[in-house]
């Protein structure tokens, strides 16, 4: 469905959106897409992706460039003349231990490790966002270019919040590209974005026996056979009901791989989902106890970890309805369908110190999915996105 915003206030600064990349600039930040596409690097190990961005910035000539935060994360601060608010604008660094399918000439140099997600484009589009900013200073406040570490595993925003070298913001914006809706359409909502979500992994240990004597073992066999179906039964609803919970069993291992033992040992590994922080509480609560009751049921006992962990992605009204109003404006079709999306993203957290949204970008409506081994960013995103991002700071910054 699509949507209107009649009541938005009048944008704060004037609305005058000059955009400034020439042919050449969108051949040489298409080049620049195509090059953090070859060079690909893991969460929390993006460290030449972040040297090369951080010389980008310096190249601009931007008036503050802080890098190392919350690992290597970098930030780069363009200055208005006169006093204002501090706005940010979000891009991910890391990309996804997922072997690229043979296809584009640009494709992974790195074996099994690719940008499936976009965020070789997400990049770029805030460099590109920073050659508009360079060309013309905000009038007032400050805008700045926030590219973080280690998004695909849920770690890199809380680093960065945690490292005192990173700013107060008033704002925060990010887009995220969308396959399956089209290129002139977005999903935007105020409220609940992206669901919470938690890898929590359940370490089972029994006592192991020989295989013709299964009665002198404490194996978890028969705990898992009841554990599993519970926990599953768990789930309840769609994302867009409050109460929404999704409990997936991505993997299970018990005992070796041996005909002669009965296993003494087991790993559960099951992947937690919910609309909100504080439902997340109650499901991991109520997993964990299952998961603790049916081993102490069989004489087990039971250890967890958790990995992975996202805080749900909440937008705020005000900075949700600024993205509406800009992304409108640049002829963008507006749609809350669907949302919010079962999957998480790690930019809640920055929700917790600032007005923050975030708007899912259409990449084409027979675009492969986000994560497919046959994804790549569309190239001719990249404009649409400065635009956007550009009339953003524009409308808080002038």
């Amino acid at each position: 469905m699509s949507l209107s915003w009649p009541h938005l206030a009048a944008p704060r600064g004037p609305c005058h959106v000059r955009f400034m990349l020439s042919h050449a600039d969108i051949a040489e930040l298409t080049e620049l897409r195509r090059a953090l596409h070859r060079a690909p690097e893991l969460s929390g190990r993006e460290i030449r992706t972040a040297d090369r961005i951080a010389a980008l910035m310096e190249d601009l000539g931007a008036d503050e460039i802080r890098t190392g935060i919350g690992g290597t994360g970098v930030i780069a601060a363009f200055h208005g003349a006169a006093p204002g608010p501090s706005v940010m604008f979000r891009a991910e660094l890391d990309a996804l231990p997922i072997r690229e399918a043979d296809g584009p000439a640009h494709r992974s140099a790195v074996e099994g490790v690719a940008h499936l997600c976009g965020h070789d484009g997400h990049m770029t589009g805030l460099v590109g966002l920073g050659r508009v900013l360079a060309r013309e200073r905000p009038a007032r406040g400050t805008v700045w270019l926030l590219f973080q570490p280690a998004e695909e595993n849920g770690a890199g925003s809380a680093a960065m919040l945690d490292d005192p070298a990173l700013p107060g913001f008033d704002y925060g914006f990010a887009i995220h590209n969308y396959p399956g809706l089209a290129q002139d359409r977005a999903l935007i909502a105020a409220g609940a974005m992206n669901c919470a979500s938690v890898g929590l992994r359940a370490v089972l240990t029994g006592a192991t026996s020989h295989a013709s004597e299964p009665e002198k073992a404490r194996t978890p066999g028969p705990a898992i056979a009841a554990i599993l179906p519970a926990l599953i039964g768990l789930s309840r609803g769609s994302q867009a009901d409050a109460d929404f919970r999704l409990v997936t069993i991505t993997h299970q291992r018990m005992g070796e791989a041996a005909f002669g033992i009965t296993p003494g040992h087991a790993e559960i590994w099951v992947t937690l989902r919910s609309r909100t922080d504080a439902a997340m509480a109650g499901l991991r609560a109520a997993a964990t106890d299952i998961i603790a009751a049916g081993a102490a049921a069989h004489g087990l006992e039971a250890a967890f970890d958790s990995q992975d962990n996202f805080a749900a992605s909440v937008n705020d009204a005000e900075a949700a309805a600024i993205f509406a109003r800009a992304a409108e404006a640049e002829g963008i079709a507006l749609s809350d369908a669907d949302l919010p999306m079962r999957a998480s993203e790690d930019f809640g957290r920055f929700g917790q110190v600032a007005r923050t949204a975030m708007i899912l970008l259409g990449s084409g409506a027979g675009h492969p999915p986000l994560h497919a081994e046959n994804y790549d960013y569309p190239d001719d995103l990249i404009a649409p996105s400065v635009r956007l991002l550009n009339r953003v700071a524009r409308d808080l910054t002038g």
